[in-house]
C-alpha cells in the first residue's frame, strides 16, 4: 500500500461509525514495524460540537472541541486496529476505550487547517478473542502539537449472545 492516500471505501464501510463520526479523510502513513498509523482529520466550523459553540473572538474563539478530540483517539485507534493489527469490524472485532492514563490539550485547534492524528501502540497483548493495546497519541495542526494522550483500549471479537455490559477489568 502506498501512503498518503484517501481513506479506502472498505475501511469506511468497516467502521462502526458513519463518515460523520469517522471524520478521517486520509491515511497518511502506516508502519507495522513501528506499530504506527497516521491519519488526517479535516477541521471546519461544521464539526460535531464545534458547530454548537457560542464563539466569541476573544473569550471563546471557535476551535475543535476537546471532547471531539477524545472521540478521535478512538477513530485513529480504529485505523490502527484495521491497518496494523488486521482487526475487522465485519469479522466481529470491536474496540472500546478502557482508560485514559494521561490527556494533555497543548493548544487550541482552529477550524481550517487539517489535523494529523498519530497513533503508536506501545503495548499489544493478543489473545484469540481479545487484544489489549496501549497507545501514545499525538495530534498536530501544522507543526503545532494540539493533543497528546496515553490511553488503553480493549479489542474484542464479539460472538452472538455475548453480554458486553458484563465486561470487567
Amino acid at each position: 500500500m502506498d501512503f498518503p492516500r484517501p481513506v479506502d471505501p472498505e475501511f469506511v464501510a468497516d467502521c462502526p461509525y458513519g463518515p460523520g463520526g469517522l471524520l478521517i479523510d486520509a491515511i497518511l502513513a502506516v508502519d507495522p514495524a513501528a506499530n504506527m498509523v497516521r491519519a488526517r482529520m479535516p477541521t471546519h466550523d461544521e464539526l460535531p460540537l464545534t458547530r454548537e459553540q457560542r464563539a466569541h473572538p476573544v473569550r471563546h474563539p471557535r476551535h475543535v472541541s476537546g471532547g471531539l478530540m477524545v472521540h478521535m483517539t478512538g477513530m485513529v485507534g480504529f485505523a490502527h486496529a484495521y491497518y496494523v493489527l488486521g482487526l475487522r469490524h465485519a469479522d466481529g472485532w470491536i474496540g472500546y476505550g478502557g482508560r485514559i492514563h494521561n490527556a494533555r490539550f497543548r493548544a487550541l485547534a482552529s477550524p481550517g487547517e487539517p489535523m494529523e492524528l498519530e497513533c503508536i501502540a506501545k503495548l499489544v497483548r493478543r489473545g484469540a478473542k481479545r487484544v489489549l493495546a496501549r497507545y501514545d497519541l499525538r495530534f498536530y495542526q501544522g507543526a503545532k502539537l494540539i493533543y497528546e494522550g496515553d490511553q488503553t483500549a480493549m479489542w474484542l471479537r464479539v460472538e452472538e449472545g455475548m453480554d458486553l455490559s458484563a465486561l470487567e477489568d
